[in-house]
């Protein structure tokens, strides 16, 4: 008799553990983590695509191809890992950014504001081809405004 009523108990209290009697369990269960920035973009391949596609079109946007002139591959290469890192790493990703900072890295290039325009227009058609959704272009665009004194210098 002592025995069935210990293992009575241990399926009761096992029961409403697990069938949502618990409050530990329930909480859980009611609000899963928020996927991070980073995720939600889809992770680092997700990134390197959209910044592939991006890059290509800087290079060939007349207003700002000059600034591409005369990159060899590696350094061309080294931009573009710079560009992946540094997104990775803002937008909450596990990259760490190994590059200059962007006041540094844009010195002496006197980018303006049509530049900047140009490169902010290219990235929205890259969006569109990447079927980035509405949200996800407001925190986008939340983190270019955050770096944009640093870049456009030029008159």
């Amino acid at each position: 008799m002592k025995m069935r009523f210990s293992v009575l108990a241990v399926v009761v209290f096992v029961t409403m553990a697990f069938a949502g009697g618990g409050s530990s369990a329930r909480a859980q269960q009611a609000s899963p983590p928020p996927m991070s920035f980073y995720t939600q973009l889809g992770g680092y391949d997700a990134i390197a695509a959209v910044t592939d596609d991006l890059i290509g079109r800087l290079v060939a946007d007349p207003k700002l191809a000059k600034f591409f002139v005369g990159l060899n591959d590696a350094h061309k290469a080294i931009l573009r890992q710079h560009f992946v890192e540094f997104l990775c790493a803002k937008t909450g990703g596990p990259c760490i950014y190994t590059g200059q900072d962007m006041k540094v890295a844009h010195a002496g290039l006197h980018i303006t504001e049509d530049e900047w325009n140009a490169a902010i227009a290219d990235f929205g058609q890259t969006e569109d081809k990447f079927s980035i959704p509405q949200p996800l272009r407001v925190q986008i665009a939340d983190l270019f405004a955050q770096i944009k004194s640093d870049i456009v210098t030029g008159p």
